[in-house]
């Protein structure tokens, strides 16, 4: 099913009817970015609209206790975080549980039917892993495309068009999200992605979204996402234009129970166009985020060799050389430019798949 290929450009939120958290009051602002690409005729600069992104988190607390947890309690470091400590006896969303199965990797599946006043219900799963909780990983999982195709064979495009620098000037005007760390934590990451999905039963679709990761001194961290609204679309890759899916929300949050261990709350509700009826939709929704966490599950296993040990082993010597570094700039014995790679996040979290 093509759900598969557009879940993590699920990612997205706010309908249609509602208004996308780019038209509501306060938005925020528009920055100017080229494109990752290495043709030089596409890379003239073209406005991109930021959210805003405090409404859009709102709601995702509104339905994710866990996320509510984070954002409350995230940078206190009382180690009060997961399923254990969330609030379930006052939610604020009505729940109607699907599945639960404390024995299984996603334990509990639970929908809220007319969220946002959307016609397609908001999914709700949630799992324990056992692994070190690094949100980077997760989001590698969700958008690598190698990592992609292992649990996802409908993919054909996802990846990152238009890169932001969170740090930015740009980004933290009139955006409380990216400059209020105490609250919503440090934003590491925050790009423009597009999603095209393979012919299959249906013919293909296509996303564009604006998603980031935010990340919290305890270990906690929030994957978060919007679709881009349609005054958006000159964001668009040249080519032929394909049913639009809308994501209306998206949040994957990652809370540590332990030094290794840690619990995942994932938020969902779509609409993959085209008239296609949630009742036949939804099945396949929830098989694909069952397999998806299935897979983070082995990943996150690791052992001896695992991408994860390599992962963990070259982020160790990354660290250390860096610390290096630091202490050399303490000491005025060296000047380096910051553009060095040591300084420099490579790796594209988002929108590789």
């Amino acid at each position: 099913m093509i759900l598969s290929t557009i879940l993590y450009n699920i990612c997205f939120l706010l309908s249609i009817q509602e208004g996308y958290a780019f038209t509501t009051s306060g938005a925020g602002t528009t920055v100017s970015r080229s494109p990752v690409s290495e043709k030089p005729e596409y890379q003239q600069e073209v406005e991109i609209e930021l959210p805003n992104l405090v409404l859009l988190f709102d709601r995702i607390t509104q339905a994710s206790p866990l996320a509510k947890q984070v954002i409350e309690h995230g940078n206190n470091g009382d180690g009060r975080l997961g399923f254990e400590f969330v609030d379930d006896e006052h939610p604020e969303v009505l729940w109607r549980k699907i599945e639960s199965n404390k024995r299984k990797t996603v334990h509990k599946i639970e929908k809220a039917d007319s969220f946002q006043n959307v016609k397609v219900p908001l999914l709700r799963f949630r799992s324990t892993i056992n692994g070190p909780c690094i949100g980077e990983r997760f989001s590698h999982i969700l958008t690598h495309i190698d990592e992609r195709k292992q649990w996802d064979d409908q993919v054909k495009e996802n990846y990152e068009i238009y890169p932001i620098d969170p740090t930015h000037d740009y980004c933290r005007l009139d955006n409380a999200i990216l400059c209020d760390e105490e609250r919503f934590g440090k934003c590491k990451r925050i790009g423009v992605g597009y999603t095209e999905t393979k012919q299959g039963i249906i013919a293909p679709r296509e996303q564009l979204i604006l998603g980031g990761m935010q990340e919290y001194e305890n270990g906690a961290t929030v994957l978060w996402g919007t679709e881009m609204s349609e005054s958006q679309n000159h964001l668009f890759p040249e080519g032929k234009r394909h049913v639009r899916a809308h994501s209306h929300m998206f949040a994957a949050t990652l809370a540590p129970t332990g030094t290794d261990s840690f619990d995942v709350e994932y938020l969902l509700q779509m609409d993959v166009g085209g008239g296609l009826p949630y009742f036949m939709i939804t099945p396949a929704i929830i098989s694909t985020v069952k397999n998806l966490f299935k897979y983070v599950e082995d990943y996150y296993a690791g052992g001896e060799g695992s991408e994860l040990d390599m992962y963990l082993k070259q982020k160790y010597e990354k660290d250390n050389e860096y610390d290096e570094i630091e202490s050399l700039l303490k000491e005025g014995d060296m000047v380096i430019d910051h553009k060095h790679p040591i300084l420099i996040d490579n790796e594209s979290i988002l929108f590789t798949p």
